[in-house]
């Protein structure tokens, strides 16, 4: 897996086009403020350690949020940190088992969604701990 955090003070997003065919049909968009979004590549290999790979991203993500004072976590398919990429249905399960976890633990947590490529909007603050890389 490979993580890619920052911390937004917004975030938003827009469906602009379906880039997986059966993916459901959204029009949605979604906004975050005050978040750690979490750009998210799961790779091949993530599909035989889904449940270290999805403790790991949870814990990197609650870091995070610790360090930057919020309890809003954004979960983002992001699958252009690799070559190496998962089927989607196994993304999706893992994506939604971290944000059920996450929400148990008492975080506000938004998924943006998947099979879409999205209009992006973020506004980040440049300090050290505003931009965090994981590969794992």
């Amino acid at each position: 897996m490979k993580l890619l955090m920052i911390y937004a003070r917004r975030f938003g997003y827009h469906p602009a086009v379906k880039s997986v065919p059966e993916a459901p049909d959204i029009r949605a968009d979604g906004l975050a403020e005050n978040a750690i979004v979490g750009f998210i590549h799961v790779e091949q290999e993530d599909t035989e350690r889904a449940s270290k790979v999805t403790t790991r991203l949870i814990k990197n993500l609650k870091w995070l949020a610790g360090k930057n004072d919020t309890r809003t976590i954004v979960l983002h398919s992001f699958a252009h940190l690799s070559e190496s990429k998962a089927p989607p249905e196994f993304v999706a399960t893992l994506l939604d088992n971290a944000q059920k976890r996450l929400e148990d633990a008492g975080y506000k947590v938004l998924q943006t969604p998947l099979g879409y490529f999205l209009d992006l909007e973020l506004f980040a603050p440049g300090f050290s701990l505003a931009r965090v890389f994981q590969s794992f």
